[in-house]
């Protein structure tokens, strides 16, 4: 918890820039221009917590108004999407040419890799999440198209998805880090479904990429959902989702990957979170890995190495188990 209530009044614009460059990354390279609408002493604070693989950061504040004028360094701090939820107070985002509103109860992607200017013109209460880009599976081109556009809660959908976000906001840090990885996976998912839903719905024609977005999202729930079934393939999902098989490969080509390597890929991270599980009997490497897919152990063991560097039983005592 970071907050400028013991900073000296001439001084908390200065440390208030301390604060957001550390709380995200890709801002410390930037300049940013903070300024307040009237000349009372500025007071905020922000609260950083980790749930999973998600960055989460929640900021009180007086009236700001913060601007970016350049662009930000290309590097690993890229590897995430900020989802913005105002829960108290508006924020207006000008960037690209456009303005965005966001009431209260609303969110949005915010892109802080490109110039902006955020306006916060009253006393806000505002939640950051920081999702790991591969998390999502959205490609770049549609995070793009609908960076800044406000989303209200005014679908099924977005009105089950942000006051899901504005809890697990509430409750960050408070979970354990099984349990916390879980949630954040689901708050992605979540988070992707709500934005194939908007992007499906700019443009509903089905040869558009929006289609073959959702569809690829799709995709990728139903095989998280069969990890467990040693005959997943291409084909199987090919069939449950009504389209060829050569689609299916042609879907997973847009991110570069193919169908198989994805597969391994959320089944090798599901026997990592599995393997770390804290409790007191640790889970058996093998039982672990016929779980979620594995059929043959040296295969398992080898692909595992390669993903993380380490063999399954020595990922599982590192994370504490015999």
């Amino acid at each position: 918890m970071l907050s400028t209530a013991s900073v000296p009044a001439e001084d908390r614009l200065a440390y208030w820039h301390e604060v957001i460059s550390q709380t995200y990354g890709e801002l410390a390279s930037v300049r940013l221009d903070i300024s307040t609408p009237t000349d009372e002493p500025f007071q905020g604070m922000l609260t950083a917590a980790q749930v999973g693989s998600m960055g989460v950061a929640t900021t009180e504040s007086d009236p700001v108004q913060v601007r970016q004028s350049t662009r930000g360094v290309a590097g690993a701090d890229e590897d995430h999407v900020n989802v913005c939820l105002v829960e108290r107070g508006r924020l207006v985002i000008d960037q690209n040419g456009g303005q965005a509103l966001l009431p209260p109860g609303s969110l949005t992607l915010f892109d802080t890799t490109r110039p902006y200017t955020s306006t916060l013109p009253a006393a806000f209460l505002m939640h950051v999440f920081q999702i790991p880009r591969w998390m999502l599976g959205v490609r770049e081109a549609d995070l793009r198209r609908i960076a800044s556009v406000p989303i209200h809660a005014d679908t099924q959908t977005s009105a089950l998805v942000i006051p899901f976000l504005a809890l697990l906001a509430t409750q960050a840090g408070s979970h354990s880090p099984h349990i916390g990885e879980l949630l954040a996976r689901n708050a992605a998912d979540l988070v992707a479904t709500l934005l194939a839903e908007r992007l499906e719905g700019e443009d509903p024609d089905t040869g558009t990429d929006a289609a073959r977005t959702a569809l690829r999202l799709r995709i990728k729930a139903f095989v998280d959902r069969h990890l467990a079934d040693p005959d997943l393939s291409p084909q199987t999902i090919a069939a449950a989702h009504h389209v060829s098989v050569r689609h299916v490969h042609r879907l997973f080509q847009d991110e570069d990957t193919t169908v198989g390597r994805w597969i391994q890929h959320r089944r090798l991270e599901a026997c990592r979170r599995e393997l770390a599980r804290p409790g007191r009997n640790a889970p058996a490497v093998t039982a672990v890995a016929q779980r979620f897919g594995f059929t043959s152990p040296s295969h398992f063991s080898r692909a595992f190495r390669t993903a993380y560097g380490a063999s399954p039983r020595e990922w599982r005592t590192a994370h504490g188990h015999p």
